[in-house]
């Protein structure tokens, strides 16, 4: 398709995603949000991809929502008064404009089967931070810039930071970070744990690049969607058995399939040669997922 607020490359089983309004500070809009959604669902099925790395074109990673558009800057549709009944099915076209467009966003990098990594480079404010709390890493420069700013325009946390920010770094200092809406530097975002390593700028995309292929190269991509699936969903669960119901399934799965060619492999001493596609997962999967969506 052509992307309009995007721009994508696919390098050595690395899709990188520029955000790509640079003369607006790459700052957020519905349609961003709307390609983005159809990115990180859309890659799934890609097995060209390994992994993702996301970063922003100019001098920004996201400014933030984009507020100078007209009527809700937010992209909601205000005639509306909803429920929380109305909630219950986050499918329904009917609520389209009541949904956090931030929201769709981190849920579609949440239900990714490739590891995602953020390169962050100058500002990342609004939802141009929680964006990337859905993400596995986010490597930033020390030109980079992080802020939860929602308390100094009178609005609320959304993209479900409020589920993955306490799980970052812990609920008093998610709280705090909410509550004081600083912008942080990068030597500041990497104490509180928000930021895994600070680079040169012109050393972030490859060092990010270079964190994707330890992650990816010589793995599996299935049992690398699965290790991420599981490890996203099942730390959440109230019972340690119903993550092992979870782990015995899979290790079922991956033991007959790519699992045979690396006990081969290592009987053999060489390197294992993996083959299945993150495309086609276990028989499990798709239901495993459902339930836990619907909780």
């Amino acid at each position: 398709m052509s992307w309009t607020t995007l721009h994508h490359r696919v390098d050595d089983g690395i899709l990188t995603v520029t955000l790509d309004r640079p003369d607006r500070l790459n700052a957020f809009t519905p349609v961003m949000a709307g390609e983005l959604e159809q990115t990180f669902t859309e890659v799934n099925d890609n097995d060209d991809v390994r992994a993702v790395v996301v970063t922003g074109a100019g001098k920004a990673f996201c400014a933030g929502m984009d507020l100078g558009s007209d009527g809700n800057a937010f992209g909601l549709d205000e005639s509306r008064t909803p429920a929380l009944a109305d909630m219950s099915d986050l499918n329904n076209p009917d609520i389209a404009r009541v949904r956090d467009t931030g929201g769709r966003v981190t849920l579609a990098i949440h239900a990714c089967r490739k590891p995602v990594i953020a390169a962050i480079d100058g500002p990342a404010v609004g939802i141009g931070a929680t964006m990337t709390l859905a993400m596995d890493a986010r490597l930033m420069s020390t030109n980079a810039r992080f802020g939860l700013v929602f308390g100094r325009l009178g609005i609320t946390p959304e993209a479900a930071s409020t589920w993955f920010l306490p799980q970052l770094v812990g609920m008093p200092r998610a709280l705090d970070l909410l509550y004081s809406a600083e912008i942080l530097d990068a030597e500041a975002a990497e104490a509180v744990g928000l930021a895994n390593a600070v680079h040169a700028p012109d050393r972030l995309v490859k060092e990010a690049r270079a964190l994707a292929d330890r992650w990816t190269l010589g793995r599996s991509r299935v049992a690398t969607a699965l290790t991420r699936q599981m490890t996203l969903r099942n730390a959440n669960l109230e019972r340690p058995e119903d993550a092992h119901r979870v782990e015995s399934l899979a290790m079922f799965y991956s033991s007959i399939g790519d699992g045979a060619e690396g006990v081969s492999a290592f009987r053999e001493k060489r390197a294992p040669h993996f083959t299945r596609p993150a495309s086609a997962m276990p028989p499990f999967y798709d239901e495993w997922i459902a339930a836990a969506e619907n909780g």
